[in-house]
């Protein structure tokens, strides 16, 4: 079990270091210096360690005192955040959704009109994140890709990352198999290196080395493949819209786990919020409906 010594001792004394005397800890939490004083004493008999040297007209910390201090104040800082957040929230009708800038730029934002639709009263702000990015407080929200495991967090599978080679039909008409393929045509996106030896491996061609320009983003790789610079590697569900209008096209059948997928991501209270509910429910059923389609369409 959790044990939690004194808890209003423990506040008068975050206060008194941090400020610096009893008294002005005493008007931060409405009572007297010398109830500061008597609560601060019965934490440190309880704690059997002096946190304060008093001298006259100003109090010194002891080495304990300042250890202490300087793990408490980050302590309640985070927990009047948190409380904040949770009250601010329960009548807000703004999301915020921390996202990767292709994953906004390729499926977010040409999605969100649905949403829209269906909510018109719910704001949704989009800011960008990514897997180097921490969850951060203010958001409602992630979308992020990975393994599933973010501490502290609830993490609810939204799409598979398969891996497919894209490019223009024209270039696509060289392209019969993978053996097809060159090495200086090859796009790279620089924070995904394994993403060509994964598929070029399964595909049969593990002598094949990807030399081809490199990216930063998958958006901008993507975009060079649609201007016909190359094949880059398309990763789901970056590729879905362009796919299904033919602005690029998978010259192979073949497409390969990335080995993470993607996740909607969000602190456990946000859950019994209506409009961030409404979210969920939206994204995790727009979620599904490509691959629903892509199954009907096999089915067909």
């Amino acid at each position: 079990m959790r044990r939690l010594l004194f808890l209003n001792g423990i506040k008068a004394f975050e206060a008194a270091a941090r400020t610096g005397s009893f008294a002005s800890a005493g008007s931060e939490l409405n009572v007297s210096a010398a109830a500061i004083s008597r609560m601060v004493h019965l934490l440190e008999e309880r704690l059997g360690v002096a946190l304060f040297e008093r001298k006259a007209n100003r109090l010194v910390t002891t080495q304990a005192g300042r250890a202490y201090q300087s793990g408490l104040t980050p302590i309640f800082d985070a927990l009047a955040s948190l409380t904040a957040q949770v009250t601010a929230s329960a009548s807000s009708r703004v999301l915020t959704v921390g996202v990767g800038p292709t994953f906004a730029m390729k499926w977010m934002i040409p999605h969100l009109a649905e949403f829209r639709k269906a909510e018109p009263d719910i704001e949704v702000r989009i800011t960008t994140g990514g897997m180097a990015v921490p969850f951060a407080d203010d958001w409602s929200c992630g979308i992020q890709l990975g393994d599933g495991r973010w501490p502290g967090l609830v993490a609810e599978p939204l799409f598979a990352a398969d891996l497919m080679p894209v490019c223009t039909a024209r270039l696509a008409g060289s392209l019969k198999r993978p053996a097809d393929l060159k090495g200086p045509s090859l796009i790279r996106v620089a924070h995904s290196p394994d993403d060509w030896p994964s598929w070029l491996k399964a595909a049969g061609v593990p002598r094949l080395t990807a030399r081809g320009p490199e990216f930063q983003f998958y958006g901008q790789a993507l975009q060079a493949a649609s201007d016909g610079l190359g094949i880059a590697m398309g990763i789901r569900p970056y590729i879905d819209d362009d796919l299904a209008a033919g602005r690029l096209v998978a010259p192979f059948g073949l497409s390969v786990p990335k080995g993470m997928r993607w996740y909607l991501v969000y602190r456990g209270f946000h859950a019994e919020q209506r409009d961030f509910a409404a979210f969920r429910r939206w994204i995790i059923r727009a979620a599904a409906e490509p691959a629903a389609r892509r199954k009907g369409a096999r089915n067909a």
